[in-house]
């Protein structure tokens, strides 16, 4: 019975190491909520809230996007997606597909299309400390207008 205990026990410190060192290598790995007072929301105005959940699922990140907008309304959307450039689906969104493309271990490119046509290519960079994410969004919204957003998130 001991024994068993023993091994289920470093099978769970062995999976949580992994997932440890994992998180530690992707700073991204966490929630995010916006910080209005340091966000620039260009035509648009701001939301009321906005929180980046990302997680990894597999060797693929999980990012989950809640906003609650300037109007009240909350939105939902997902993607998953490996780091390779290619397009993946994206859910709860003007748009279709994302593609993510790592530029260093802090920088994280993002291309965004609706059909084939690209709408949006934005940059998400991790400050140094990694309590802060910064993403600059060039996007055409659904109503056709250019979007130009400066959104500073703080970890939580």
């Amino acid at each position: 019975m001991m024994r068993q205990l023993a091994g289920v026990c470093l099978v769970v410190l062995v999976a949580w190491g992994i997932v440890t060192a994992q998180s530690q290598s992707d700073p991204r790995i966490w929630t995010w909520k916006v910080n209005l007072a340091k966000s620039k929301f260009q035509p648009d105005p701001p939301p009321e809230s906005l929180v980046r959940t990302y997680e990894l699922d597999g060797d693929a990140l999980k990012a989950t996007i809640e906003v609650v907008t300037a109007e009240g309304d909350h939105r939902t959307s997902t993607y998953t997606a490996k780091y390779d450039g290619k397009e993946y689906a994206y859910t709860g969104r003007n748009v279709d597909t994302v593609a993510l493309q790592r530029v260093d271990d802090r920088t994280l490119e993002v291309t965004l299309k609706k059909g084939n046509k690209v709408v949006g290519t934005n940059r998400i960079v991790i400050s140094k400390d990694g309590k802060t994410m910064t993403e600059t969004l060039n996007e055409i919204n659904a109503r056709s207008l250019h979007v130009h957003n400066v959104v500073v998130y703080d970890k939580q």
